[in-house]
């Protein structure tokens, strides 16, 4: 199944995709994140067969797939080839920083470029969403923690991220976490180590790597956030990206206004936004 936050008529509502269009279940409880809350996921596994849709794809404009977290936990230098890339030494925990809710944006909404710098990066992620909440979760039972998965571009804003040792200014700018277009049920996603991550700009491909090549795997990570703070359902852990960051091209390679930013994931869907300058004051 795959789910989705959505705005049709200026109403904000969230629904199951079908086929090409969107089945709405904005009056069973008040938001995907509440549906999570409830366990009732597998509820609407029948209730869903033989539905049509009441919106196109094309009709609505997507929002985040949970735009109202609790929490986004973002890891950072997961994947040797970015370690490698970025210098920094191994360790023996994963490297963890926050972003902001309302930093969030869906697909096909603007990344924005903020006037007080040039060096937007783009960064493709696979999202973990929490279904069943908890505290000091082992890895051994983990997965079944989990809702679902998604595409994130966690865009950095890379000299204000370099400002300080710590990486919370550049990661939370105005509209620079991109993620949609849906949560896919990890039963449907399947071995999620064996999902391929791809981002593109421009057509071009920048970032490709499989989730299993992740230094800490989704496992680890669960049970690891879970030890200092509580999960609550629809909480996103947001798994680090791989190897080929512009910041680190030679040359560097920055998003500029109009560029188109892809994040796919084999058997998720395809997460697309172009960019655009922020207006001025």
């Amino acid at each position: 199944m795959k789910f989705t936050t959505f705005e049709h008529g200026g109403k904000q509502s969230y629904g199951a995709v079908v086929g090409e269009g969107i089945f709405d279940l904005g009056g069973r409880f008040a938001d995907l994140r509440a549906l999570l809350a409830a366990d009732a996921l597998d509820d609407l596994r029948d209730a869903l067969k033989g539905v049509e849709p009441d919106f196109g794809l094309d009709e609505v404009t997507f929002l985040p797939v949970i735009p109202n977290p609790d929490k986004i936990l973002c890891i950072g230098l997961n994947y040797e080839t970015h370690r490698a890339e970025t210098g920094r030494p191994a360790t023996e925990h994963p490297a963890i920083f926050t972003r902001f809710t309302d930093t969030q944006i869906g697909h096909r909404q603007p990344i924005l470029r903020p006037r007080v710098s040039s060096q937007l990066d783009y960064e493709g992620e696979l999202a973990v969403i929490i279904g069943r909440g908890g505290r000091y979760i082992p890895e051994a039972v983990a997965l079944s923690h989990i809702a679902g998965y998604a595409c994130y571009n966690d865009v950095t804003v890379r000299d204000w991220q370099r400002h300080t040792p710590q990486f919370t200014p550049g990661k939370n700018f105005p509209a620079t976490g991109a993620f949609g277009p849906w949560m896919v049920t990890a039963d449907e996603a399947g071995d999620p180590r064996k999902l391929q991550l791809t981002t593109r700009l421009n057509g071009k491909v920048v970032q490709q790597a499989r989730i299993g090549e992740m230094i800490f795997p989704i496992e680890r990570l669960v049970a690891y956030v879970s030890s200092f703070t509580p999960l609550r359902p629809g909480d996103v852990i947001c798994t680090g990206t791989p190897g080929g960051v512009g910041f680190k091209r030679q040359p560097p390679l920055f998003m500029e206004s109009g560029d188109l930013v892809e994040v796919e994931l084999s058997g998720i869907g395809i997460l697309g936004n172009r960019v655009q300058d922020e207006r001025p004051a």
